[in-house]
């Protein structure tokens, strides 16, 4: 018997879970390799230090990301040309998957190509220009997550997300089993509080205290590392535009599967 779409939807999410990044990921660290050793002898350990220090200054931000808006109206008539019309955004977590995929991929193409071109820019900048880029692909990909995350019904401005809006980013930057596992888990703790109609904030207060700690280290050391490499002379551009590119792509993708998850399992607590 064929599966149906959500059955397909599931085991499309447990093998991305499951897996690491996708195989032009890691081709793209691979051809990433030799720009790795040169950034490690060429730049000072000061440079390193100061976007290191960009990184983590960004994430501090997220517990008022409320801050970093997005247009809902342009959400929900991208949603409205597909014949899904609906009165409130929480409406769309009953809705159909297969209606609303559609929408939540057609999100990534144009983010990705924005923050290559912003890469791109920074990277003839020097050291400078790569710093300053760092909150600015960020804040591209917040707003990209909270698109995704509108198309099924969740409104990921409000501070309460911010656990998860943290590990989406850590399981983009990381492209590790591990950290898309982390990210499932704390899609399971969502979907349970918010079908129980009570306050999301992640799975204890302990929990989000380490988090907060240690995902911040994980990304700055997945993604300083490579915008590290846009000081590398004549590089930069390709660099900076490559590895914006890639990141906006894997932070689309962990969004999408993540929360379509959490639309599943939502709509199952009920």
């Amino acid at each position: 018997m064929p599966l149906t779409y959500e059955e397909t939807v599931r085991r499309e999410i447990e093998r991305w879970v499951r897996s690491g990044g996708p195989l032009w990921q890691e081709a793209f660290d691979r051809a990433m390799r030799p720009v790795d050793w040169l950034v490690e002898r060429v730049t000072p350990a000061a440079w390193r230090k100061q976007l290191d220090a960009a990184v983590a200054r960004f994430l501090e931000t997220l517990h008022d990301v409320a801050s970093w808006t997005y247009n809902e109206q342009y959400v929900l008539e991208a949603l409205r040309q597909q014949g899904v019309v609906v009165d409130q955004l929480e409406a769309l977590r009953t809705e159909p998957l297969e209606r609303l995929d559609p929408v939540a991929r057609s999100f990534f193409g144009q983010h990705a190509v924005l923050a290559a071109l912003e890469g791109a820019g920074a990277g003839l900048g020097g050291f400078t220009l790569a710093a300053a880029d760092v909150p600015l692909l960020f804040g591209i990909n917040l707003r990209l997550i909270q698109q995704i995350g509108a198309v099924y019904g969740f409104r990921v401005q409000d501070p309460v997300y911010r656990p998860l809006v943290i590990a989406i980013f850590n399981a983009a930057a990381a492209g590790t089993a591990e950290a898309r596992q982390a990210a499932w888990r704390e899609v399971s703790v969502a979907a349970a509080l918010l079908a129980r109609g009570a306050s999301y904030q992640g799975r204890t207060r302990d929990f989000v205290r380490a988090q907060n700690r240690h995902l911040p280290r994980e990304l700055i050391k997945n993604l300083a590392r490579r915008k590290l490499g846009q000081l590398i002379p004549l590089a930069g551009l390709a660099v900076g535009a490559g590895i914006n590119y890639v990141f906006t792509r894997e932070t689309g993708q962990a969004a999408y599967m993540l929360f379509r998850a959490l639309h599943l399992e939502h709509r199952e607590r009920r």
